[in-house]
């Protein structure tokens, strides 16, 4: 047989795989807690077939620009928080969305953010991946992604350990700008910031290019084109707003993938003989009860376990999905690393590209501008020492991929 053909045997079969395990995440979600988890773990799905099918990846975005200058990504980006903070504002100031309480993001501005922002971003350009970036790829069959996944984990339980210290640095309380000024001057405040991030990758692309990136030219239009890929960015950026926006809708809070990598870890640590329910952080009435229940009653696991099974879909529909174990030891070795340093900096950063990022600013939390600042800078250092660990990495390609 030959490689094409096993290849596409193999994304035929985990088309099937992840359907049938889609709907029976569903069916046992909406049997075991309600019909708001099920829709939930389906969002999840979408969440990661729009993840993999645009190839939204927060990290190449971020070293694109830092080493070419070329800001499509995060332009991007910018149209996704703008869309988002519409959505969200309103809700937020009102306290209620479609009569139920909804409340956002919002954690106090601190050092331990700029720490673990920072920690973070080195994490991102060595682990390969983002929060979401981490999910997506291993759900679509990246082998090397797992190994960022399981460090990750342990890269949070280990953050838990003695997370009290590092709340207890310098901070002030937590600050809402849709509290603080009101929602529209809010929402001018941050159109205003997002145009001139947009504007600022407008100028040093042209200064560097010439001209701005084009979105590549794919082969697949309309129907064929949403079911196989590759999506414009624009679109990813869009329905991952809707998506959240969804996730706020039914969860009553927005979207975020770490906290659950941090309970996953805990109970396995529980399941080897190690007591975390004597540390503060495993005390506290919400994770304590995260912890002790089934994952089928947390939110953020589920909405995971949905994105790893999205993002295997898109990969089938795509006939891309190939696992190799053929790893070079320095990429493995940046995986353990880039994990570790993940899973750490987001307990500290109170969330990630996702939770402190994306939902943090479109939930009016002043935290989240200070998380993109600290993380950038991060990423800057990442992108220095990616040829340590890649010393063959060729030139980013003009579409952006997950890692």
């Amino acid at each position: 047989m030959s490689i094409i053909a096993a290849q596409s045997d193999r994304s035929q079969s985990s088309v099937w795989i992840a359907i049938v395990l889609l709907i029976v995440g569903t069916f046992g979600a909406y049997q075991i807690v309600g019909i708001n988890q099920a829709l939930l773990f389906l969002i999840g799905g979408a969440l990661g077939m729009t993840l993999y099918h645009a190839s939204f990846g927060f990290t190449s975005s971020w070293r694109v620009f830092i080493k070419e200058r070329k800001g499509r990504g995060l332009r991007a980006q910018m149209i996704m928080l703008a869309l988002a903070v519409l959505l969200f504002f309103p809700a937020l100031g009102a306290g209620e969305l479609f009569g139920q309480p909804v409340k956002g993001n919002v954690n106090p501005v601190s050092m331990s953010v700029m720490i673990g922002a920072f920690i973070f971003g080195i994490g991102m350009q060595l682990g390969g991946g983002c929060a979401s970036g981490t999910l997506y790829t291993v759900g679509g069959g990246s082998s090397r992604m797992l190994i960022t996944l399981f460090f990750f984990c342990l890269g949070s339980l280990i953050a838990t350990s003695h997370i009290e210290w590092w709340f207890a640095l310098p901070h002030l309380a937590p600050i809402s700008v849709v509290q603080s000024f009101g929602v529209i001057p809010a929402l001018i405040l941050n159109f205003v910031l997002f145009g001139l991030i947009a504007l600022a990758t407008v100028y040093f692309e042209k200064k560097r290019h010439g001209q701005l990136e084009q979105e590549p030219v794919t082969a697949h239009q309309g129907w064929k084109r949403f079911l196989k890929g590759p999506w414009p960015l624009i679109w990813g950026g869009i329905i991952l707003t809707l998506l959240n926006f969804a996730t706020l809708a039914l969860a009553g809070r927005p979207w975020g993938v770490t906290s659950a990598l941090a309970v996953w870890a805990a109970k396995g640590a529980t399941l080897v003989g190690i007591d975390v329910t004597a540390w503060d952080y495993w005390q506290q009435p919400g994770n304590a009860k995260a912890l002790a229940n089934s994952l089928w009653f947390d939110i953020t696991s589920m909405m995971n376990f949905g994105i790893m099974l999205g993002a295997l879909l898109a990969a089938g529909l795509a006939g891309k999905f190939a696992p190799s174990l053929n790893i070079p030891k320095r990429s493995i070795l940046a995986a353990v690393i880039g994990g570790i340093m993940l899973g750490y900096g987001a307990r500290l950063a109170y969330g990630c590209n996702i939770g402190a990022y994306f939902s943090g600013i479109a939930s009016g939390s002043l935290h989240g501008w200070l998380w993109l600042i600290f993380a950038f800078i991060g990423n800057g250092i990442g992108v220095k020492l990616r040829p340590i660990f890649f010393p063959n990495e060729k030139p980013q390609p003009e579409k952006l991929t997950g890692c």
